[in-house]
């Protein structure tokens, strides 16, 4: 697709539901709620551009190219018709710009703690792109195995959404800086926002917001879900 090489699964049978993963994670995070879909769907879950199975983007994607990417891989594959899209974290972000711009279509949308919103937290974000300059610093004197491990473990601290794969560090900082609460506002698409009580990452409270901005919104919180609340 574009010129990627592309890990998905395609399972079940009934109209197509398309997964998108969140930001350092892969399609494996909904292989559970896939399970239970496939009953009633044909279900889709693919690796996004630098992660998983697929490879990694060879110039700087923003939340757009990620959008045209998705759109483009569902010709590919013969599922031009979507009944709906689930995204979650940085996937939700991707459906966002992508339905509000009329590059993605479909019946449905299911935003899972969504990101997007970003103008709130301006020295949280001063702090991350910092982290993606310096990360190798710390632990440059350990084995590469303990590099990683420990890398993973910190990153994972500041919201899985905002992991930094260390190949992604350039769309990284495209992505984290687009802020696609005004866009939502142009989806006129029936969406469940579904966001968890006690997620840190992207609290419940971005929901509200794009609760208030799709006219054709509804909003559940789960008490005690936190980021990976599916």
């Amino acid at each position: 697709v574009d010129g990627y090489s592309v890990g998905y699964t395609k399972t079940g049978s009934g109209p197509a539901v398309v997964l998108l993963h969140g930001w350092g994670d892969t399609k494996e995070t909904f292989n559970q709620i896939a399970k239970n879909l496939q009953k009633n769907y044909t279900v889709i879950t693919l690796d996004l551009p630098g992660f998983g199975k697929t490879e990694s983007p060879k110039e700087v994607f923003t939340l757009k190219k990620y959008a045209q990417f998705v759109q483009d891989f569902v010709v590919k594959i013969g599922e031009g018709i979507v009944f709906a899209y689930v995204g979650h974290s940085n996937g939700g972000a991707i459906l966002i710009r992508g339905l509000s711009s009329g590059i993605l279509h479909s019946d449905k949308l299911i935003l899972l703690a969504s990101s997007g919103v970003r103008g709130e937290h301006g020295a949280r974000k001063k702090f991350l792109k910092a982290v993606a300059r310096t990360a190798k610093i710390p632990t440059s004197l350990l084995p590469k195995s303990s590099q990683a491990k420990l890398k993973k473990s910190a990153y994972s601290k500041i919201g899985s959404d905002l992991y930094i794969a260390e190949h992604m560090q350039d769309t990284f900082r495209q992505v984290v800086s687009e802020d696609v609460v005004h866009d939502s506002a142009m989806i006129n698409t029936p969406t469940l926002l579904i966001y968890g009580s006690h997620d840190k990452a992207t609290p419940s409270k971005y929901g509200l917001k794009f609760n208030k901005q799709i006219e054709q919104s509804e909003l559940a919180v789960i008490d005690g879900a936190d980021h990976f609340l599916h």
